[in-house]
């Protein structure tokens, strides 16, 4: 600021000349329940620089811009599933490279959590190639105990199952489940033209039941379905509406996989990738919002616009369920040259409070953005 000093008889007067905004107390951070879908399509729509500048703003008024959070996923159980979702190698109704295997153990289970926990990963993430738990007593107290180790190291666990009962959600919450993963996957529009074994208020019903176990939502799409722009606006509504957002919300690109359905769809447009990220990044304001499956296809510039645009969460590690993903040392070396750091676990406010470690001083992340103050 410069400083113009006039001569008077009495004191000098002082002038100032502006050089940047005047700051004033923030408005506080409203978050909506009640979008339209016009008002979503709106934002989508908006110049794309003028979007993702928008969305950067939102970013940094309710998170930490600088935070990525690192995931790593685990495929405990694959192939053989009976749903036919037409982007999935684990259907059995297709022909794909990928062969129905059994639950795997605890101990490899273990091993894999502590190698992730040891590279930088906070929250660790197990998939189970199944429709639902019915008739799965056995597999699925196998899979209560792997959450409850890996919850003992320190980490954020996260599970994807298929469809839940409210009962086998409160469960799952009692050993310790941070987070829940089930995907809408696209709009109630388009929905049947990818999965008819199961419907999308049937997805709706799971979410219901891990929101009123307690644990937190998990719950996002896959783009290049053959979906439209307003697709993708329906599925950011649905999400936008709910009586509780999503603690996380998962973007992915279809990595086309041969022998199924959508093998020869093109790669989703990274426009309408950076859109959907940036519009959710508005509309979910304190949302995680995860850049998924297909990630590796992205140059290092394209992932950084993305971050701009308000993604704040990766997986990295050697592989996620059928699909390839970014190794922890190339993604932490990115990370470094473009000034972001890895979240500590249960960093996130709204999942801090969720699992009730508000001002416990045992949670690091804590004790770190403290001291940074």
């Amino acid at each position: 600021m410069l400083r113009l000093y006039l001569t008077s008889s009495a004191r000098p007067l002082v002038r100032s000349l502006a050089t940047h905004a005047t700051s004033s107390s923030p408005i506080p951070p409203v978050t909506r329940h009640t979008w339209k879908k016009e008002e979503v399509k709106e934002i989508y729509d908006s110049p794309l620089l003028d979007l993702v500048f928008r969305a950067a703003s939102v970013h940094r008024q309710h998170q930490d811009h600088s935070k990525i959070q690192l995931c790593t996923l685990m495929n405990i159980k694959s192939g053989g599933c009976t749903e036919d979702c037409s982007y999935c190698s684990q259907s059995s109704r297709y022909t794909t490279a990928t062969k129905a295997s059994r639950l795997v153990d605890l101990e490899p289970v273990l091993e894999a959590a502590r190698k992730a926990k040891e590279n930088g990963s906070t929250r660790f993430c197990m998939g189970a190639a199944w429709r639902d738990l019915a008739g799965r007593k056995r597999g699925f107290e196998k899979i209560l105990e792997m959450v409850r180790q890996v919850r003992g190291m320190g980490m954020e666990v996260c599970t994807t199952l298929g469809m839940l009962s409210p009962e086998q959600a409160r469960q799952l919450k009692e050993a310790g489940l941070t987070a829940y993963n089930h995907n809408l996957d696209t709009s109630r529009e388009f929905y049947p033209q990818v999965i008819t074994t199961r419907s999308y208020d049937e997805r709706l019903q799971t979410i219901d039941a891990v929101r009123e176990a307690g644990i937190s939502v998990c719950s996002g799409g896959i783009l290049g379905l053959g979906e439209s722009d307003s697709d993708r606006v329906g599925l950011i509504f649905e999400v936008a509406n709910m009586p509780e957002h999503p603690e996380s919300f998962p973007v992915n690109a279809l990595v086309p996989i041969p022998g199924t359905p959508l093998e020869n769809n093109e790669p989703v447009p990274f426009h309408a990738l950076v859109r959907t990220i940036a519009t959710a990044r508005i509309v979910l304001p304190s949302t995680i919002i995860r850049l998924a499956a297909g990630r590796n296809t992205l140059s290092e510039p394209e992932q950084a616009m993305c971050f701009m645009a308000g993604a704040n969460a990766v997986f990295t590690g050697e592989q996620m369920l059928t699909t390839p993903c970014s190794p922890w040392d190339e993604d932490k070396a990115m990370m470094g040259r473009w000034g972001l750091e890895g979240m500590q676990s249960f960093e996130q406010k709204r999942l801090n409070e969720k699992e009730g470690l508000r001002g416990e001083k045992t949670v690091k992340s804590t004790e770190t953005v403290s001291s940074s103050l």
